[in-house]
């Protein structure tokens, strides 16, 4: 039996015991998981692990599905940067949004707590940075926490803007810190993270969100606000936010990455 799919079978009797995992942007009053579903969140894990291992590469900027978001003509939400580990599984580091309030953290996890976290589909995608690219990611991921951590800044919001440092969602944390490991001598806050990106032609996706829908989307989530965004964008319905289809497309046009290869189950 595969380990994955061994360690999947041995996690379906812990399930009823173990408290949840904060989740990103969701609540910790949903449903736990069920068996069905744990099994098809390690298949993806395993599969995922083998087509990274065939690839080469050491680290990728790995995505999933995990809300439908299909009405925003974008296809995946929750981007980490995962890395091979000296020992050999794969590993992944993300932010995650705890249980649907207004702060978030990082953690370190393998795939298969990457892909267990109620995905809309179970699908992967992964981008394979170029090789300078995994080197300095790989430096990075390799030293003492803190410096992983340098970008991380706890107050969320699900769309924060792109070019602004009260908020960070989980993909602006991602492609901040690809910045800083590239640049480790010189960036040293978000600001300059972000004016690294805006060099390399990164453009974020604007949403065309209306009055009601940001109104009902702040008052309803502890997760979401758009105070953070330019008065003049924000009230001409349009909000800019780091999306991981945005980043799937910048980083082939600014040579830092391949286009994503996707695997669904």
């Amino acid at each position: 039996m595969k380990p994955l799919l061994l360690r999947a079978l041995l996690a379906l009797t812990l399930v009823a015991a173990l408290p949840l995992q904060a989740q990103a942007g969701r609540s910790c009053q949903e449903a736990r998981p069920t068996a069905a579903s744990i099994v098809q969140g390690m298949q993806l894990a395993q599969r995922t692990a083998e087509r990274l291992d065939a690839s080469g590469a050491r680290v990728v900027l790995l995505a999933r599905a995990g809300q439908d978001l299909g009405k925003y003509g974008l296809r995946y939400s929750h981007m980490g940067i995962a890395y091979k580990t000296d020992e050999g599984p794969w590993r992944v580091v993300h932010k995650l949004n705890q249980c649907g309030t207004a702060v978030a953290a990082l953690y370190r996890q393998g795939l298969g707590e990457f892909f267990l976290d109620d995905p809309w589909r179970y699908e992967a995608a992964w981008s394979v940075p170029a090789p300078q690219v995994q080197a300095q990611l790989l430096a990075a991921l390799r030293e003492p926490a803190a410096r992983i951590a340098r970008m991380n800044v706890a107050p969320y919001s699900i769309v924060s803007y792109a070019w602004g440092q009260k908020y960070q969602q989980s993909n602006q944390w991602a492609i901040e810190t690809l910045a800083a490991a590239m640049e480790p001598a010189t960036i040293a806050s978000r600001a300059q993270a972000q004016a690294w990106l805006q060099f390399k032609g990164y453009q974020p996706t604007t949403l065309r969100l209306g009055p009601l829908t940001r109104l009902g989307g702040r008052v309803g989530s502890a997760n979401v606000a758009f105070d953070d965004h330019p008065n003049d964008k924000r009230f001409s319905d349009r909000i800019e936010t780091v999306t991981v289809d945005s980043v799937f497309e910048w980083l082939p046009r600014a040579g830092l990455g391949a286009a994503p290869v996707v695997l669904k189950l």
